[in-house]
């Protein structure tokens, strides 16, 4: 007796329908086949499964099970398809017939029945949507992952005598309903850093504004303690909210990557991912053995902070250039190639010398000129070009920590962000462009349009400063942006200045 039933399994961030068919054949002795391209965890689903069967006193048999997964030429990973095995097999000893054609079912299960949860549900789940599965049964403990996604019902189980009787009754319960997400603005009363706790470097918080409204990668230059890594920390809380499609595109890489909370079906704040310099390639870009994610593709929709920036290895930032530009990351191995999407903001931070105190007022530096040099050098001019603003932020003095009042809070500095961005989202309706930050080509000429005196200041500020194209196209994107936050529909004199100003800083790095 052969039963076939549907689940899915994850290849990148995307879902990917698996047909299990379970044929089962009275014998004196018990033995399962699985074939279909299983990998390690898939084969020993077997074990798993007739233990679970028999723990759960469910219908058994001595026989031999063959289960095939397809399509036979995807290689099948991970524990996911124990629930699906376990209802067939049971279904063959049983001797039930059955139409499951509606059901899509995904499931780790324990020796006892119990079902575990598994990672990457929200693609599966909308996979399942587009090949028509109406109803779905996961675990438990991932029923608020299925929640975000319209026109399938949810049904959690939390063991396979449960699953059993739900495939086969004739009258279901009620789908699971309960809320993943609440759509509100982010609650400044709830967060834990606010740009109010900033005192003192008001140049450096308006470059982090105008960072934020055009989606603009940033770097920031200073002694220690001077509060680059305050700033950078602080940066989502100036962001926009997520859109719903945003959330949905945030939310599937986490759930590959099991990060997403429970009792949250969606990610409802902006990523802020801060990895430690000593990362790998892999960990940054993705990859591994089993490719997933990397650091790049978890800030999507957010912010990636690298602090002390010398300090990552060349390789690895090299690695960022590509990404930087189209918004995702393509990994090819042997087995296939995985692309990931990446758009997300860069910021970080960088002491002007190895021992941090170049320049600073209070203390000497004493790093000789060789080695100043060697330090900055690890970072590269092609790298450096795809920061947007590059700001130098000064130790703030000890009378001002003492005395300032409370600096603007991050709400404020949101409403104007917010703003901007409508500006943006209203021009390029209908286009690929989401911000300012991710114009190029013909758009930017469009949108970014210079009268003479503006492309005379421009030409002059690039031939003193000895920038490339590649800034040239920058400081009009951040132009833009300025204009945008002064609500003006011209790119006038004034915000090319200012966005000139933001380059100044690299001949410096350069030197």
């Amino acid at each position: 007796m052969m039963t076939r039933l549907y689940s899915s399994t994850v290849l990148g961030v995307d879902g990917v329908e698996v047909e299990v068919e379970v044929d089962f054949r009275p014998m004196a002795e018990k033995r399962t086949f699985i074939v279909g391209l299983p990998d390690a965890a898939v084969k020993e689903s077997g074990q798993r499964v007739d233990t679970a069967i028999q723990n759960s006193g469910l219908p058994f048999q001595q026989g031999i099970f063959v289960v095939n997964l397809a399509p036979a030429d995807l290689r099948k990973q991970g524990p996911g398809f124990d629930l699906p095995i376990a209802l067939g097999m049971v279904a063959g000893a049983a001797e039930k017939e059955m139409d499951a054609s509606a059901w899509c079912i995904v499931g780790e299960l324990a020796l006892d029945g119990t079902v575990r949860p598994v990672q990457g549900i929200l693609p599966q789940i909308m996979e399942a949507r587009r090949m028509g599965r109406k109803r779905i049964m996961l675990p438990q403990a991932n029923a608020y992952e299925g929640t975000p996604v319209q026109g399938v019902e949810i049904y959690p189980v939390s063991s396979l005598r449960e699953a059993w009787h739900l495939l086969t009754s004739d009258a279901l319960p009620p789908p699971f309903t309960g809320l993943g997400r609440e759509a509100h603005a982010p609650r400044d009363k709830d967060a834990a850093v606010d740009f109010d706790e900033i005192k003192g470097q008001p140049y450096a918080r308006r470059a982090m504004e105008i960072a934020a409204a055009g989606g603009h990668n940033i770097l920031l230059c200073g002694s220690p303690g001077s509060g680059k890594s305050m700033l950078a920390q602080r940066l989502p809380t100036i962001l926009p909210p997520l859109s719903p499609e945003e959330a949905l595109e945030t939310s599937k890489i986490h759930s590959v990557c099991g990060l997403l909370k429970r009792g949250n079906g969606l990610v409802d704040q902006r990523p802020f991912r801060a990895p430690h310099h000593t990362i790998s390639d892999a960990g940054l870009m993705g990859g591994g053995a089993n490719i997933t994610p990397g650091e790049v593709s978890l800030a999507h929709n957010g912010v990636l902070f690298l602090d002390e920036l010398p300090e990552f290895r060349r390789a690895a930032l090299e690695t960022l250039r590509q990404p930087l530009e189209t918004g995702q990351v393509v990994i090819s191995r042997a087995s296939g190639t995985m692309t990931f999407p990446c758009r997300f903001m860069l910021a970080a931070a960088m002491n002007p010398c190895p021992c941090g105190y170049l320049g600073d007022r209070r203390r000497a530096c004493t790093c000789p000129p060789a080695q100043i040099a060697r330090y900055r050098r690890k970072i590269s001019g092609p790298l450096l070009d795809r920061f947007d603003l590059l700001m130098e932020v000064p130790a703030v003095d000890p009378s001002i920590l003492a005395s300032a009042p409370a600096g603007e809070c991050s709400a404020s500095i949101r409403e104007r962000v917010a703003a901007a961005r409508r500006l943006q989202s209203s021009r390029y309706a209908g286009t690929p462009f989401r911000n300012n930050a991710a114009l190029s080509g013909k758009a930017l000429q469009k949108y970014c349009r210079l009268l003479p005196e503006g492309r005379a200041i421009l030409l002059r500020a690039v031939e003193e400063l000895a920038l490339s194209a590649r800034a040239y196209d920058r400081i009009l994107k951040v132009a833009r942006t300025i204009a945008d936050l002064e609500g003006t529909s011209d790119i006038q004199d004034v915000h090319l200045y200012e966005a000139v100003q933001y380059r100044a800083f690299e001949q410096s790095l350069r030197d």
